[in-house]
């Protein structure tokens, strides 16, 4: 079986048995330690949820630059990691990634691979100021609740952009906003005009919206 040290990944493990398993990856430029996917998955087990963030396979083989022609590669190590997940403890398997390692894990589901709930964040719909060129040829082909996380201000998609594609979805898709933040997910208050009391805290919400979709209220 593939162990830890195959898919290059940090457990955050919760107090007594795991609920699920949760398995998270980064985006083109970070690796496991991105900031934001520390948050997420230090919630997850503060919510009973095993969580791991691991590192995609070109970021295996050097630990700086963006993927150069490894997509087929990257989606086999989702598929890998996801794999390794589900031997880890009962319950439901939750994937997904912040911006290119997210593509990658909805592009592996889309091809078949079985998870409870995708969770996206920061998703790059597309290349900034390109809008024409839509990454959403695989869509159609999700079957899994998909949680979207998303800043109000990310030049990779806008809210309203992701709308209408996460209509492509055949599955219950829920979009969390963070309302001044970037690609990022950092909210930052705004430089006029009254600032907020509380700025958001991305974490919660995401893992909120997504025990949503896994226990939809009937």
């Amino acid at each position: 079986m593939t162990g830890p040290d195959a898919i290059d990944g940090v457990a955050h493990s919760p107090d007594g048995s795991p609920a699920g398993v949760v398995v998270l990856t980064h985006g083109a430029g970070g690796n496991r330690d991105t900031p934001t996917l520390v948050r997420v998955c230090d919630e997850w087990a503060a919510r009973g949820w095993l969580a791991v963030r691991y590192n995609l396979p070109y970021r295996r083989r050097r630990p700086k630059g963006p993927p150069s022609g490894s997509a087929a590669a990257d989606q086999a190590g989702v598929a890998e990691a996801v794999g390794w997940a589900r031997g880890l403890a009962l319950g439901p398997v939750i994937a997904g990634g912040h911006s290119y390692g997210g593509r990658m894990t909805s592009m592996a589901v889309a091809g078949g691979l079985e998870v409870a709930v995708l969770t996206l964040f920061s998703y790059p719909l597309h290349p900034p100021g390109k809008p024409e060129r839509l990454r959403t040829e695989h869509l159609p082909d999700i079957t899994a609740p998909t949680v979207f996380t998303q800043g109000a201000r990310d030049p990779f998609g806008s809210i309203e952009e992701l709308a209408t594609a996460a209509t492509l979805i055949r599955a219950e898709t829920e979009i969390v906003e963070i309302a001044n933040a970037g690609h990022d997910l950092i909210p930052r208050r705004p430089r006029s005009g009254p600032a907020p009391g509380t700025l958001p805290d991305v974490p919660a919400l995401a893992v909120d919206a997504a025990l949503r979709l896994l226990t939809p209220v009937e």
